[in-house]
């Protein structure tokens, strides 16, 4: 139990912290352009294409270009891992600005890569899909074998472009404008930004969700599914479970005015 709570907090128990994610501010003035967010996509193509569609037509109805902000879990659950992420890699076809972050599914990912055996525990909530969307089966690969273990590492680099590791590597774990902060998972409440852990940024549900922030700050985040977008005090939760409800939020914030697109 105590290896499965450390593990379920970002790392086995007893391994180092691995180095800071990138946190990127822009300053103290709020956006003078729209911002859409885009929920946790875990592997679903199709809604995030539609989500960019819906986008692009929002932007061509306004004639006011924006920015995306992907609130991360790319990974995970869903039919089309790798392809999310190939589609994520490449400029938008659309013309679409995009700035995805780094949920907790994509880092435990970029570790299982590089150590299978200390996460091992990610095949259950989800890295069996992302795997076959990789052409690997776990279950196949494991068959019959007590040291299948030794042979992933090779299989993993043969099987994972590299790109998509530094992709996965160098994903940033939050955007500040103004008083808005876009993250994965949330914040500890009443704690400044730049002393949250980036296990709290990509791991936390409670306080964070019935506390909120606890300061004069707008969170919107993702990670914890709801039927439908969860407001609440200094936060919106744009996670609705697209992996099996289909659908994928889109938040916009325009100024001081906020929609679903």
């Amino acid at each position: 139990m105590r290896k499965l709570i450390g593990w379920m907090k970002g790392r086995p128990t007893g391994q180092p912290s691995p180095p800071a994610r990138r946190r990127i501010d822009l300053g103290d003035e709020p956006a003078s352009y729209p911002i859409y967010a885009i929920g946790d996509v875990h592997g679903c193509l199709n809604e995030l294409q539609q989500a960019e569609a819906r986008i692009a037509e929002d932007i061509a109805r306004t004639g006011r270009p924006g920015m995306i902000v992907f609130l991360g879990d790319y990974v995970d659950r869903g039919p089309s891992s790798r392809q999310v992420i190939e589609h994520l890699q490449r400029p938008s076809e659309l013309g679409l600005r995009r700035l995805p972050l780094c949920g907790n599914h994509d880092d435990i990912f970029s570790k299982f890569i590089n150590e299978p055996e200390l996460y091992t525990d990610w095949l259950r909530l989800g890295g069996e899909q992302t795997l076959l969307s990789y052409g690997v089966d776990i279950r196949q690969l494991s068959a019959g074998k007590k040291d299948w273990l030794s042979d992933l590492r090779q299989v993993l680099a043969e099987a994972i472009p590299a790109s998509h590791k530094q992709f996965l590597a160098n994903l940033p774990i939050c955007l500040k404008i103004g008083k808005i902060v876009f993250v994965h998972a949330g914040l500890r409440p009443r704690v400044a930004l730049n002393e949250q852990s980036d296990e709290d940024l990509m791991w936390i549900r409670e306080p964070f969700l019935s506390q909120g922030p606890g300061q004069p700050l707008l969170v919107v985040h993702g990670h914890t599914p709801q039927p439908t977008p969860d407001i609440s005090m200094g936060r919106i939760g744009i996670d609705t479970g697209a992996y099996y409800s289909g659908k994928l939020t889109v938040l916009k914030i325009d100024g001081g005015q906020k929609a679903f697109v």
